[in-house]
């Protein structure tokens, strides 16, 4: 009996390695990697650059020597802007974003209008530039944003009194620079972790101001204008940050 189960041992040791031999190799299956979510940060320094339309809303009272101030005429005129802005933006809690900008723009925005207090009179007013220091609240959900702005604009106009018949210059006021407030809404997209476009819609609420024109002889001495401007602009923005939007944070 003793010698049988040695004998059957032996057996089973030589016939190990055939079998292992037969058996299918094992396969090794690594788990998939992990990707981490991209999250998007309007955090840093801004600089871009604008361009778009605006539309300037003028409205003409005047005070003839020794009379009473006498409503006039009023005009619409749009015209071509551009120009640049630079900011910065704080991302807060999530998708809460806070920020600060100042923007200044050429602008190629006359309006003409023939005085119907006195027809002999063509007003022209010409809107050279305006400007936009504001704060801004948005809301930030992946490479969007979508926010709203406010805060002080500052216009400077050329105004002009001339002939009509003649078109002989009558009265001039050169850079008549005017402060007022704006309020604006805009939507930002992500190109790239700093390149970024958007579209804007502001209002510029300049009042009222009187002026004085520079020739003693004209038949009208003051004026009042009432101006508001809108315009809307595409905007491109680089942003300078540490890290940048579009990196994945793990």
């Amino acid at each position: 009996m003793r010698k049988l189960l040695l004998g059957t041992l032996s057996l089973i040791a030589m016939a190990a390695p055939a079998f292992a031999a037969d058996l299918p190799a094992r396969t090794y299956n690594p788990p998939p990697p992990v990707v981490a979510p991209v999250l998007y940060d309007w955090t840093g320094f801004y600089i871009g650059a604008n361009g778009g339309w605006a539309q300037s809303h003028n409205c003409v009272d005047f005070l003839p020597v020794g009379g009473v101030l006498v409503a006039d005429a009023c005009a619409n005129k749009s015209g071509g802007i551009f120009g640049g802005q630079i900011g910065y933006r704080w991302q807060w809690g999530g998708g809460v974003v806070f920020g600060l900008e100042a923007q200044g723009n050429w602008a190629n925005v006359q309006s003409t209008t023939i005085s119907a207090a006195n027809p002999a009179f063509t007003l022209t007013s010409k809107l050279d530039a305006l400007g936009l220091f504001t704060g801004q609240i948005g809301y930030a959900w992946g490479p969007s944003l979508l926010y709203v702005k406010g805060g002080a604009a500052v216009v400077d106009n050329n105004l002009f009194i001339s002939d009509t018949f003649t078109g002989t210059p009558l009265a001039t006021i050169s850079s008549n620079t005017r402060w007022g407030a704006s309020v604006g809404v805009g939507f930002e997209y992500l190109l790239t972790p700093n390149w970024s476009v958007g579209l804007e819609y502001d209002h510029l609420f300049m009042g009222n101001d009187n002026n004085s024109f520079s020739n003693p002889n004209a038949a009208v001495v003051l004026n009042r204008v009432n101006q508001n401007v809108d315009m809307i602009t595409a905007r491109f923005n680089y942003k300078f940050g540490w890290g940048g939007p579009g990196v994945a944070r793990y």
